[in-house]
């Protein structure tokens, strides 16, 4: 019988000793005291030995798929162990309890889980990095830090800054020892993406619902979208207490009782939403709702149009009121909402949408990976006797400065899933820059940083109006959402700030007038916003349906001012190209761009594009690629859309290339899929190795086979009722113009009955 959480307490508060035994001792209680199975052997034990450069290391606790656990007890002597390494159980010159407070303390915590970092990254080749590392300063206090990617690259305060840190006495409460046993027991359970997700569709279906019925009632499509833009950041701003908890969902029960009244009592709540308070601090008294409003303004509230709705609508507007908009996921909230605004898309709502891992995968290398390169790099230089303490803050105060003017742009930002997820990304890393810095300098050095990464520095470009609004929208959720999750204060006033970041415009064709036959004059190539990174989606259209599904006018325009692109090139490949003629300009702040395209990337009339760029006077180096790789949700009516992805540095340089061998959950918020990864420079067509896309035709085969007749696209195959329509079978020689047609799933299976157009 394990002992109570306050036997526990009692027992373990403030421990004595020194010893790896008494570690693994606390530990041992620790584990009875939540109810999980004591460490015993193999993947799962006390002192688990890995490889490393020096020889072998020991991890003080160890489960394969959950935890790394490394120990360290203040106060105390240190120890060894007893492959001759120091212990972190402690430290020799440990001052008395009150330095758990000091920056030693903190340095030793953080030394701590830099061991930790680095133990998961030399697992056993068979192993992934688990999601949780945990560093536990026995008798006072655990810190808990996630990475549930498997790479172990990046882990981050756990749940966020302000609980990462567990004390004794916190494990009094339920609540915390259930988190306990799930990192033990089931951690996947509390990567908080998994959850969001489900959260985030139901919202969307209840916006949905209300889109539909004003709809019905022939409000434009647009002015139904910002109306319910404003809606829903009004229930984000009551669920996370920027306004008062519960006042938009009493005001809409009011106003289900008293339909006369809603249009009065929503414009009253937004325009003390817009209006600054001149002379009181607690900001603008509301009539509508009975109390003092904080003063957002950013343009979402200004002129706000609200409509006439019936007793049965406000009901349903306040059913999406009292889901928890705490739980949204902005990385998927944008793509889910533009489908609840579009009738054409309702029908499949949250069938189809990219899910935050594979996003996830481009931002990490393309912004991230180097961002923590150079974080890491920095942090390595902490070890120089030279440096004081000033001296190592003021290099952690420069890099925090330098992350918060990196600018980010999506130039084909669609409703800003790649933007948040960077945004959320670079956050994280601005947490762990803050930690650090607070450690080294404390409270007065953190005083000081009065920058902060936010929206204004992810730019966009997205030619869909609704789409672009719904982006600035997305980032400020997810800002604030953020902010308010680690700093545990309200934002400062305006709440909500008009940065002008997303463009609503075409990013590859420029043109001031159309001509009477329909031409398009004035053409030039547009400039994109100055941004250290790029990182993106574009529209996926191929080279053959760019015509019909763009227009003959618009087409001809891109060619004339896209002059090195072949003309069957896939529209995204006007991006890439883009982006690649800006990385090697002059004067180019530009550092990497990645983007996701079609998957015939590797195809010879888009391969052309790449290999220019790649063979240039002033080459670009592919720095990652996958080039099969799904992109969106699988249902049961749909198969996974395939993409290829590219990130892209200057100069020549070795990449990394990656290669899909399992995929598993395609139709999960949770998919997993398992990439092999070989190194060396990337060939155009996505190889490492020979360049086989430089070999030339033997002359000497000329004329000796034909590769036969080939089928380009579908517009000459006929059904039977079709073939019977045009003649067949009753005007003469017309059997010799169409024919029976199969194709291998035919001969395979069972045959369709078509007929071609010879």
């Amino acid at each position: 019988m394990g002992m109570t959480p306050e036997q526990f307490i009692s027992t373990w508060k403030n421990a004595q000793g020194g010893e790896m035994p008494q570690a693994q001792s606390f530990l041992i209680d620790f584990c009875d005291m939540i109810g999980v199975t004591r460490p015993m052997d193999g993947d799962y034990k006390f002192e688990y030995p890995v490889r490393s450069n020096t020889g072998t290391d020991r991890l003080d606790l160890y489960k394969r798929g959950a935890f790394i656990i490394e120990a360290k007890q203040t106060r105390i002597k240190s120890a060894k162990k007893a492959d001759g390494q120091a212990d972190l159980l402690g430290t020799a010159d440990e001052p008395d309890q009150k330095s758990r407070t000091s920056r030693t303390w903190d340095v030793l915590m953080m030394n701590a889980r830099h061991q930790a970092q680095d133990y998961a990254r030399i697992l056993p080749s068979a192993h992934e990095a688990p999601p949780f590392i945990i560093v536990c300063d026995v008798g006072h206090c655990f810190e808990i830090y996630s990475d549930f990617t498997g790479k172990g690259r990046h882990f981050d305060q756990f749940p966020d800054r302000q609980g990462f840190r567990v004390f004794m006495d916190d494990l009094a409460d339920e609540k915390v020892r259930d988190r306990f046993k799930l990192i033990w027991e089931n951690p996947h359970e509390l990567n908080p993406a998994k959850h969001a997700a489900k959260a985030t569709r139901e919202i969307a279906k209840a916006l949905a619902e209300v889109s539909k019925r004003l709809e019905a009632k022939n409000y434009p499509a647009e002015d139904v979208a910002l109306f319910l833009m404003r809606c829903l950041f009004t229930m984000f701003a009551e669920d996370t207490e920027l306004l008062p908890k519960n006042s938009f969902t009493d005001l809409l029960e009011h106003a289900t009782e008293s339909p006369d009244s809603f249009i009065a009592l929503i414009s009253e709540l937004w325009r003390c939403m817009n209006t600054k308070s001149k002379d009181d601090p607690r900001g603008t008294f509301c009539n509508a709702i009975r109390t003092h409003v904080k003063y957002f303004n950013g343009n979402l509230f200004t002129n706000a149009q609200v409509f006439n709705m019936s007793r049965e609508d406000i009901g349903v507007l306040k059913a999406a009121a009292n889901k928890d908009w705490r739980e949204v996921d902005p990385s998927i909230f944008g793509t889910l909402l533009e489908q609840a605004l579009n009738p054409s898309d309702r029908a499949s709502l949250g069938a189809h949408y990219t899910p935050r891992a594979y996003v996830e995968r481009l931002v990490n290398a393309t912004v991230i990976d180097p961002l923590l390169t150079e974080w890491q790099n920095l942090q390595g230089t902490f070890g120089d006797d030279k440096l004081t303490p000033a001296d190592i803050i003021a290099r952690i105060s420069g890099f925090h400065q330098t992350l918060c003017k990196i600018r980010v742009l999506d130039p084909a930002c669609g409703t800003g899933n790649f933007l948040y997820v960077t945004l959320e990304l670079m956050k994280k890393l601005e947490g762990d820059v803050l930690d650090v810095l607070e450690r080294w300098g404390g409270q007065e050095a953190l005083r000081l940083e009065n920058f902060t990464v936010d929206p204004h520095q992810f730019l966009g470009i997205e030619k869909n109006p609704r789409a672009a609004a719904i982006a600035e929208l997305v980032l400020w959720i997810g800002y604030l959402r953020w902010h308010l999750k680690t700093k545990g204060e309200q934002p400062p006033e305006p709440i909500l700030r008009e940065f002008k970041n997303i463009e609503s415009r075409d990013a590859v064709l420029k043109y001031t007038d159309v001509a009477v036959d329909g031409s398009l004059q004035g053409l030039s190539r547009p400039v994109w916003p100055e941004a250290e990174y790029i990182v993106g989606n574009p529209p996926f259209i191929g080279g053959k349906d760019v015509r019909a599904q763009l227009g003959n006018a618009y087409v001809e325009a891109l060619w004339k001012v896209h002059k090195t692109m072949n003309d069957s090139a896939d529209f995204v490949m006007y991006w890439w190209d883009h982006a690649a003629e800006l990385l090697t300009s002059k004067n180019m702040v530009l550092k990497r761009f990645g983007f996701i395209t079609t998957s015939s990337i590797t195809q010879d009339f888009l391969r052309r594009t790449v290999h220019r760029h790649l063979t240039n006077r002033n080459p670009i180096s592919i720095i990652m690629a996958i080039s099969d790789h799904p992109w969106t949700k699988v249902t049961r009516d749909s198969a996974a859309v395939r993409i290829a992805m590219t990130v892209a540095e200057a100069g020549k340089h070795e990449g990394k290339l990656f290669e899909v061998v399992s995929e598993n959950g395609l139709d999960s918020d949770d998919p997993k899929i398992n990439l092999v990864e070989k190194t060396g420079t990337i060939n155009s067509d996505l190889t490492i190795g020979v360049d086989v896309t430089q070999a030339t035709k033997l002359q000497s085969n000329l004329g000796i086979c034909h590769d036969g007749v080939k089928l380009h696209g579908a517009g000459f195959i006929l059904t039977h009722a079709q073939a019977i329509h045009l003649g067949l079978g009753q005007r003469s020689g017309l059997e010799k113009l169409i024919r029976a047609y199969r194709n291998g799933r035919d001969l395979a299976a069972t045959p369709r009955g078509v007929f071609v157009v010879d």
